[in-house]
């Protein structure tokens, strides 16, 4: 009895379907999934054992489970529909050799070339684009190693140069090439900030800028340190040999590269660096006082005077008896 009431429940809802929820009975499915999907229309299949009982009753188009495995196809369309689309859009070792690298290439290559403030021809969006890209195809590896070899590259080359360099020329050449590396990690860092992220402090436990900083210690700094230094202390003791902002930014460089170089030359680093001497004590004043003065004889034995000392504040030799001679000496002023 049972199933005679499923059957004729099952048989008024396909009949009375407004909202085309019988996708056996008329031609909404086969619009939707296609007539392969859909057995074609044709007479009733004659009732065997197969088909009695409730064993495959509920696979029927009519019921509900027949409505869910139709729904389960459309699911099996849309899930291999966006499979093949991500497969579209793999990105394979030799695309990324061919196509994404030359771009990045390119850009660093610039980037590690330009002077303070040259305009630089690169789409940022569009290199910062291919290394997200790069990253989500699992090709960090491969793209910090190729970063690494590039930088690497330039930077012995930057050496060489360095050690052809006369040496009146050697101090503004070594703060042009610290001067514009530093500037080029300003936005090479920032490009890579996937890399960095999620591949480099992930699995390697390190910072991408810590990297190239090292990169410029190791191949620069490193092998110019010992002819650079002696030059750096022979034009401090010739006053402007070397302008101010010249020596400040070496030597500001130099310690942020490798802080124990300045045991090398305290006095020096101390003039640029704060707290590199021990602090002052009382006992030593009259010394401070005495490099003071002398500091003061040699700009005068090089040309530069105190200015004219004869004329001094108004009101500063005036004798201040009370309030009205203070009052007095504002008139002076």
């Amino acid at each position: 009895m049972e199933e005679e009431s499923m059957e004729e429940e099952g048989g008024e809802a396909m009949m009375d379907d407004q909202n085309h929820n019988n996708w056996g009975a008329g031609g909404y499915g086969r619009h939707l999934l296609g007539e392969r999907l859909l057995p074609p229309a044709g007479p009733p299949r004659p009732a065997g054992p197969e088909h009695n009982g409730a064993g495959l009753r509920g696979c029927e188009p009519g019921t509900a489970a027949g409505r869910a495995g139709a729904a389960g196809a459309i699911a099996a369309i849309n899930i291999s529909a966006s499979t093949s689309k991500f497969l579209m859009n793999v990105i394979t070792i030799e695309d990324y050799k061919s196509t994404y690298w030359p771009k990045l290439d390119s850009a660093i290559d610039q980037l590690l070339t330009q002077s303070p403030g040259d305009y630089i021809p690169i789409s940022y969006e569009q290199i910062y684009s291919c290394v997200y890209k790069c990253v989500c195809q699992q090709h960090s590896e491969q793209m910090y190693s190729d970063l690494i070899k590039k930088i690497t590259n330039h930077l012995e080359r930057v050496s060489k140069e360095l050690q052809a360099s006369p040496p009146d020329l050697y101090i503004e050449r070594f703060n042009v090439a610290l001067g514009q590396y530093m500037g080029a990690l300003q936005s090479i860092v920032p490009l890579f900030i996937y890399m960095n992220k999620f591949y480099i402090e992930t699995k390697l436990n390190r910072d991408l800028k810590d990297d190239l900083i090292k990169l410029f210690t190791e191949h620069v700094a490193e092998k110019h340190i010992y002819n650079l230094m002696p030059l750096l202390l022979e034009a401090q003791s010739t006053p402007f040999q070397i302008t101010p902002s010249t020596m400040a930014n070496i030597v500001k460089g130099l310690y942020t590269l490798r802080p124990e170089w300045v045991q090398m030359a305290p006095a020096l680093f101390s003039k640029f660096i704060p707290n590199i001497l021990p602090p002052a004590v009382e006992s030593e004043l009259q010394e401070y006082a005495a490099q003071d003065q002398k500091l003061q004889r040699e700009l005068i034995q090089n040309g530069f005077t105190r200015g004219d000392q004869s004329r001094k504040r108004a009101g500063e030799e005036l004798t201040y008896n009370g309030s009205s001679a203070c009052a007095s000496s504002r008139g002076y002023r």
